[in-house]
């Protein structure tokens, strides 16, 4: 009887433990973005910033020394780690005006031309006849603004983003610590296409952060959701005329 007993204890067991690893998995937890990669497109969005911080994380002190003759001196390293839960789907986050659409558009540009009014974060693909594809952008936040005329010198399908070494000092003195270099990939902040204006260092590109098109929050690049810029560089070629007012 106490032998039974004993061996249906423990077959109830066996067939416990699947039941309750199976729980565990019910719980999905936040994904975990260091600054380092999220920083300057996400940690210091201006305007309505449409996701929250969940959980910060701060690692300890690291001693290092200056010099033969120094002392070891404390200075603290801090990697903010944060999760990000948006606030809305991302087919709700933008607004309906930012969508792309045809558009009646009145212009002394030739077709084919792209225009990119800022003030009112549109870019324009002339079409002729009056009218215009329209799409919603993010451009440059305040002090970052520009205006110009170039040329599509490059385009590039997932570019690498190299950081420009003055954009790498300004964050990490907020303490948002950017890296070098950065492949290609839907986490890049440069997204899923790139079209190089010029010989400057500005670009048409996607991003990571779609809830930010409409807004100003960039380092003065004219950013696009992914599946825009997309449709975009399929319809233009290297040499198109762009016109930034």
């Amino acid at each position: 009887m106490i032998t039974k007993t004993i061996l249906l204890a423990f077959a109830l067991a066996l067939f416990a433990v699947p039941v309750q690893a199976n729980e565990r998995y019910k719980v999905i937890r936040p994904v975990i973005i260091e600054s380092g990669i999220a920083g300057e497109w996400m940690m210091q969005l201006s305007g309505p910033e449409r996701a929250r911080v969940l959980r910060k994380v701060e690692r300890p002190t690291v001693r290092y020394r200056t010099g033969r003759r120094a002392g070891l001196f404390s200075r603290p390293v801090v990697v903010q780690q944060a999760a990000y839960r948006a606030e809305k789907s991302v087919l709700d986050q933008l607004e309906p005006q930012f969508l792309p659409q045809v558009v009646a558009y009145e212009t002394k540009y030739k077709p084919g031309t792209i225009v990119i009014d800022t003030n009112n974060r549109f870019l324009y693909l002339v079409l002729g006849d009056g009218k215009a594809r329209r799409y919603g952008v993010g451009v440059g936040k305040p002090g970052f603004e520009w205006a110009g005329e170039h040329k599509v010198t490059r385009k590039a399908e997932w570019p690498d983003w190299h950081p420009p070494k003055e954009m790498i000092a300004r964050e990490a003195a907020k303490g948002h610590y950017l890296p070098a270099h950065m492949e290609g990939s839907e986490a890049n902040p440069l997204g899923a296409r790139a079209l190089y204006l010029g010989s400057t260092l500005y670009r048409i590109h996607g991003t990571n952060a779609p809830w930010t098109i409409g807004y100003a929050v960039s380092s003065g690049c004219i950013r696009m959701r992914n599946q825009d810029v997309v449709d975009l560089y399929e319809r233009v070629k290297v040499g198109t005329r762009v016109i930034v007012i």
